[in-house]
């Protein structure tokens, strides 16, 4: 009996443990699903010129912030590793990473925007069956 309880008690922390599923999942659209289901999507010249200047300067943006993040974090660990740490400077160099970070999926969360934008809703509705069809098992 002791056993039993204890298989449902690791059983049930498991669950606990394993995340979510991603609310976002399915209403938006990571660039290279679209990329690689560009014909099947009927992309127009003018739909494939704009998801690539999109592209590019989300790369060349990314690239940027996260430059930025890594300064943040390097000073923030810097401040960590002294024998005893300064509570404020340690909580305003902490702000500066998670502002980065907020930037960063800020950033990300509208740049997919973009991208979604840029379709019609003919194909979000073909993309998101593309996309179910290679997810679901064979």
């Amino acid at each position: 009996m002791k056993f039993v309880v204890l298989v449902v008690l690791i059983g049930s922390a498991i669950q606990a443990q394993q995340p979510p599923e991603d609310p976002l999942r399915g209403v938006l659209f990571p660039p290279e699903a679209i990329m690689q289901n560009q014909q099947a999507l009927g992309l127009t010249d003018d739909q494939k010129n704009k998801l690539k200047t999109d592209v590019r300067l989300a790369q060349a943006l990314f690239n940027m912030m996260q430059w930025k993040l890594e300064d943040a974090v390097e000073k923030l660990v810097t401040l960590l590793n002294a024998p005893k740490v300064d509570e404020k400077p340690a909580s305003e160099q902490l702000d500066k990473v998670l502002n980065a970070e907020r930037d960063i999926k800020r950033t990300q969360l509208l740049f997919l925007v973009r991208l979604k934008n840029v379709l019609s809703a003919a194909q979000q509705t073909q993309l998101r069956e593309l996309l179910q069809k290679s997810k679901s098992p064979r």
